[in-house]
């Protein structure tokens, strides 16, 4: 179905400063046209067969919307942010929309106050006069923090973010009115920030949950880090570690950290009824994670203590690596996680980190390579 042109959200004659045949022929040759564009384009690629037209046809065509799907996003979004008195917050004079409570205690934690926030966000516009592209005040999901940030061009965006107010920067949008004056293009768009609807973003922004890099349900289940994993085991704590590599992993590498038993993760239910209920459970897998997690959430449903070893984020030693070797220290190479106990807390450097045919190295105790 085509896009259809949103209707301007704002009342051009009433805005302070930026004049009614300016914004009017912003939105319409420019906003109008980016919508055109993306239309034609989408047009265009539905009568495509992937699989016989050109490769950098199809790559021009995708780009192409790519962009012209952020031109209009990002106008929709700049139109959408006119209407009120920026004036009300930065002066004290007017009678406009004032910055709501949740906005100002925001761009005050994030920036360390509102007068700061809008230093930064009109010295990187400024920084775009005489160029082109967007500066844009975003939430990001992932830490929940507010960021100004620069776009050259339409298709830029923080990922897994929400934009809540948009400046536009192309000279279309101010050289009618302003020619080369962009400094009092920016000055005349902070007069005219309708705060209410930015406020209205960021409450939509922060009910939304962030994407998560994996499985969202495994974050609920237990977990246990090498180095507790390491204390547990230096105390002489009673533990029942569970190799849960999936079998075709296994049958590649017999190797197995020191005192665990290999689980079939497919048969879980059979041999989880012969784990003691009273000493708890530790699950290792191939890279740290799904494999293990997912075991040890279906132990914890029939009543064991267990968690999964979490080694995300561990890297590798490079190969010949010497020095200080820490007890149970947990490394990640090419797939592969290793678990060293080491007797004199020392790496033979003559052996290589690389080689399979070398995996216990003197004084080293005991060594896991799940693949």
């Amino acid at each position: 179905m085509p896009r259809r042109i949103t209707p301007i959200p704002c009342k051009p004659w009433t805005l302070n400063g930026l004049s009614d045949r300016l914004i009017v022929s912003h939105y319409e040759n420019n906003y109008g046209s980016a919508v055109r564009s993306l239309n034609s384009i989408q047009s265009r690629l539905a009568e495509l067969d992937p699989t016989s037209v050109s490769v950098y046809e199809i790559r021009a065509l995708k780009q192409a919307e790519l962009s012209a799907m952020g031109s209009v996003a990002m106008r929709v979004l700049y139109f959408g942010s006119l209407g009120g008195d920026g004036a009300v917050l930065f002066t004290g004079s007017g009678s406009g929309t004032k910055l709501a409570g949740s906005v100002s205690a925001a761009l005050a934690q994030n920036f360390g106050s509102v007068a700061d926030w809008q230093r930064e966000f009109v010295g990187l516009a400024n920084a775009l006069s005489g160029g082109s592209g967007w500066v844009v005040l975003t939430y990001s999901r992932q830490d929940c923090k507010l960021y100004n940030q620069l776009a050259f061009d339409d298709s830029q965006a923080m990922l897994d973010a929400a934009p809540l107010l948009a400046l536009d920067m192309y000279e279309h949008a101010y050289q009618m009115e302003f020619g080369a004056n962009a400094t009092a293009y920016i000055d005349a768009f902070m007069r005219n920030v309708d705060w209410t609807a930015v406020d209205n973003r960021l409450t939509h922004a922060t009910s939304r949950a962030a994407l998560a890099p994996g499985s969202s349900s495994a974050e609920a289940v237990a977990s246990i880090s090498p180095e507790e994993l390491a204390a547990k085991r230096a105390t002489g704590e009673s533990l029942q570690i569970i190799d849960a590599r999936p079998r075709f992993h296994f049958s590649r590498s017999l190797d197995m950290m020191e005192g665990a038993v290999y689980g079939n993760p497919e048969r879980v239910h059979e041999w989880a009824a012969d784990l003691s209920p009273t000493s708890p459970v530790v699950v290792y897998c191939s890279y740290g994670f799904n494999v293990g997690c997912a075991v040890a959430g279906v132990l914890r449903e029939r009543g064991f203590d267990a968690r999964f070893l979490d080694v995300r984020g561990y890297v590798a030693l490079p190969p010949h690596a010497a020095g200080d070797f820490d007890h149970g220290d947990v490394h990640l190479n090419s797939g592969r996680m290793f678990v060293a106990h080491t007797a004199n807390n020392t790496l033979d450097a003559t052996k290589s980190w690389w080689d399979r045919s070398q995996m216990v190295w003197p004084g080293i105790a005991a060594v896991s390579a799940c693949w």
